[in-house]
């Protein structure tokens, strides 16, 4: 069966409990319906999502650096690699099956440690050392279709010779000791000599057999026999084929890419190197196979599905090199484009999971308790447990049925998750800024607005120069027009606002305020999407 593409379903770069959640609720949905979904995430989930994904048993998804293709996401020949133990003749026919010319060496450990190409094998083929073996009992029985009659010794290293006088003259004329392999036929008496000497191995060819009593003395002198069914002409020709590929490998430094590397970086060598191969290196430097230059094509773009965003600025880096399959998301329209047409379910609704459980019931889905839990507290998180104004009936029915599957009383729940997540204990004051961090482009002014909630303002207002500090040195390096950080109060029903000091007319006038000052409470005000994005624009456009 052949294997499905993955798809990474993921949400923004700073992922709050509905981002996450979403991701999780959304890959189980397309694993039913027969996708090969992965949940991911950009950056580290916050304690609000953690205590959500603890409580319902629910591992994290997996993290997600970019999304830029790398060599391991290209087509290349995987295990395609040759032990430096094992014989000529296996590697060349692992060479022959795939179509490839060259073959990486490695050793026990699978570190590359040479390459053997046909070049190699057709050179050693015409080498004047034909007398030399050094290789494995069991690689000549490979080599030689043979059968292991006696075997003493797993190493087989000595000169190889042929019988190929007249009994008498061999045995009056060559001398043989225990580095000697002997090639024959049903030459008996050449045969006993050879044996009697403790020559290191007897290859009898032709499908013949030695007499029993030619066998008892090669058990007392220890020589390694072989049978083979080739005759004497062919297997003095091909044995040179069962020697280890070490013997004739090239042996050099390589030029090597590793498996997550960018494929652009690769594209970048391989124009100034023009070579054809490049051995494939994986953890530990293990080699993994072999990559041809033509193995790069334009059909290895990471498939991607986005949720609860649906802008370039809060997605995965490389999102331009990655084939966007699908967006759902409950916030404006953002920046990014497609080059085909894509699902995109975009719904005025209080969270993105309240979209996912709408597909659950399109599809006929049935959602499970954990699924449940996950898509619940997305919700109650994104919502403020229903309180937020950018709750919906849809979001109010979601949270009934979902809390009724899950087995919770989602307003304790929610309160005791969104209180898990309000501790800034530990956190450093840019940490707490990109807890729930988005970037907004407005009248072609980039702006980056931050929200937090807390029931313990002191542990911000105790800080609040060094907060202020923060803001203006993130506004100036990172070239934003202005960056905000709300801090709502879910038990108050409001947030404090405090911001770089280039925004202070903007905040003064986009929220109706007489007077502002860092650190204000506006009463009333919870929602980025709803209340404090829009009335900021709006201002701006204004100006």
């Amino acid at each position: 069966m052949e294997k499905k593409d993955e798809i990474f379903i993921f949400g923004h770069r700073n992922p709050d409990t509905d981002s996450v959640t979403s991701a999780i609720s959304l890959a189980y949905l397309k694993d039913k319906l027969g996708f090969n979904a992965i949940p991911a995430v950009l950056s580290s989930i916050n304690l609000e999502s953690k205590y959500a994904l603890n409580y319902f048993k629910v591992p994290e998804p997996i993290f997600l650096n970019d999304v830029y293709i790398k060599i391991k996401d290209l087509k290349y020949t995987k295990n395609y690699t040759i032990n430096e133990d094992e014989s000529i003749y296996k590697a060349y026919f692992k060479m022959e099956k795939v179509g490839i010319t060259k073959i990486p060496v490695v050793d026990k450990s699978k570190k590359l440690i040479g390459i053997l190409s046909m070049k190699h094998i057709a050179l050693s083929q015409f080498s004047k050392n034909f007398s030399m073996l050094d290789t494995s009992f069991d690689n000549i029985v490979d080599t030689l279709s043979g059968t292991n009659i006696l075997k003493y010794e797993e190493t087989i290293k000595g000169t190889m010779m042929v019988a190929g006088y007249r009994s008498t003259t061999f045995i009056e004329e060559i001398v043989l000791n225990n580095s000697n392999i002997l090639i024959v036929g049903d030459r008996h008496s050449i045969i006993e000599y050879a044996i009697d000497k403790g020559i290191k191995l007897l290859i009898v060819t032709g499908g013949h057999k030695i007499k029993e009593e030619h066998l008892k003395l090669a058990r007392e002198k220890h020589v390694n026999i072989i049978y083979t069914p080739y005759g004497t002409l062919e297997t003095a020709k091909i044995i040179n084929l069962s020697n280890k590929v070490s013997t004739i490998m090239e042996r050099r430094k390589f030029l090597c890419i590793n498996e997550n590397d960018d494929i652009n970086k690769f594209i970048g060598i391989a124009n100034k190197t023009r070579y054809s191969y490049y051995p494939v290196l994986g953890k530990n430097d293990k080699c993994l196979g072999i990559l041809r230059f033509s193995d790069i094509g334009y059909n290895n773009k990471k498939k991607v599905i986005l949720v609860d965003h649906n802008s370039y600025e809060q997605s995965a880096i490389g999102l331009e090199d990655a084939e966007i399959i699908e967006i759902i998301d409950h916030h404006n329209i953002g920046t990014i484009g497609t080059n085909m047409p894509i699902n995109f379910r975009n719904v005025p609704v209080g969270s993105t999971n309240t979209i996912i459980y709408t597909l659950y019931k399109e599809n006929e889905i049935e959602i499970p308790k954990d699924i449940a839990g996950v898509m619940l507290s997305g919700i109650l998180s994104d919502t403020l447990i229903l309180t937020s104004p950018t709750t919906t009936d849809q979001d109010r029915k979601a949270v009934e049925r979902l809390s009724e599957i899950a087995g919770v009383d989602y307003k304790k729940y929610g309160y005791d998750m969104i209180t898990a997540g309000t501790s800034l204990k530990g956190k450093s004051i840019e940490e707490i800024l990109y807890t729930d961090f988005k970037t907004y482009n407005v009248d072609n002014k980039k702006i980056g607005l931050g929200q937090i909630i807390t029931t313990d303002i002191s542990e911000i207002t105790n800080k609040m120069d060094e907060y202020i500090e923060t803001l203006n040195e993130t506004c100036k390096r990172n070239d934003y027009y202005f960056v905000v950080l709300f801090v709502t109060d879910i038990l108050k029903n409001g947030s404090y606002v405090i911001y770089s000091d280039n925004a202070m007319e903007t905040i003064k006038y986009a929220f109706n305020l007489e007077t502002i000052k860092q650190g204000q409470f506006l009463p009333n005000l919870v929602s980025r999407k709803k209340q404090m994005l829009p009335e900021i624009m709006q201002q701006m456009g204004a100006n």
